[in-house]
């Protein structure tokens, strides 16, 4: 509710709405000014969601939001908005200052708040980038948050389809918990803090490669619209294959660590 009703004041006071989708269908929805409002407000509070459902272990939230605040800035700056490149260049500032107290030792932590702000903000961001300029594909800041949002979509369609139960009861089966569970194996059985903790952190980095899988190409094509739907149908793609072969313990052995 607190994220809907921030997006609302996002788009009261900044006119932060989105105007272009390049979706059929959605594109006529958003040509109203009363259908942009409501699928800012529904945007922003899913990437809000997203965020704090990837807020699973030290550092893994936190570094893939610095690399897409990262990613708007240098677009930011590729299109000459000054004032998006240098907010979300303030922003991983921000994270970084966290980053050092939470990843590896978990001495602080995002919370519920933290990560529901960073959802926001990089909605927001991303939200006003394409709303300010026209050159920038609106598949930019969707490929480039896919991570997040995918996995909170497959959440969704994984509790209700294939589980029968409501979609907002949580589980214990997102694509990071198997990483812990499955991938790190070098630890199972050790109940030590310092077993625990080092398991703990190591789970990040995965995550955050796939989140460079995404960042990286939503970087070098953030004004083709026709080669950035293709990658997130390709990452799509490509997480239901990992998540399978993981839950299914045929995880790839190169994947797999061990001591």
């Amino acid at each position: 509710m607190s994220s809907a009703l921030s997006a609302l004041l996002g788009v009261w006071l900044l006119d932060a709405v989105i105007v272009r989708t390049a979706i059929p269908g959605l594109d006529w929805v958003v040509s109203f000014p009363l259908g942009a409002a409501a699928l800012s407000v529904f945007v922003v509070t899913g990437v809000a969601n997203a965020v704090n459902i990837i807020d699973g272990f030290n550092g893994l939230a936190s570094m893939c939001g610095v690399l897409i605040l990262l990613s708007l800035s240098y677009v930011g700056f590729q299109v000459d908005d000054l004032m998006i490149a240098w907010l979300a260049l303030a922003g991983v500032g921000a994270l970084l200052g966290f980053f050092v107290w939470n990843f590896p030792a978990g001495l602080i932590f995002l919370g519920d708040g933290g990560a529901y702000f960073l959802g926001f903000y990089i909605a927001e961001l991303s939200i006003l980038l394409l709303h300010r300029n026209p050159t920038v594909s609106p598949m930019f800041p969707l490929l480039l948050c896919i991570y997040p949002v995918f996995e909170t979509v497959f959440s969704i369609y994984r509790r209700r389809f294939l589980r029968a139960m409501p979609p907002s009861m949580p589980d214990g089966i997102h694509l990071h918990s198997l990483i812990y569970r499955r991938v790190m194996r070098w630890a199972v059985g050790n109940r030590s803090a310092k077993a625990l903790t080092r398991r703990n952190s190591m789970t990040s980095p995965y995550l955050w490669l796939l989140c460079m899988f995404a960042a990286i190409p939503s970087v070098l094509f953030w004004d083709n619209t026709a080669v950035l739907s293709v990658l997130i149908v390709l990452f799509g793609v490509s997480y239901v294959v990992l998540y399978w072969r993981i839950v299914r313990f045929k995880s790839p052995r190169w994947l797999v660590f061990r001591r």
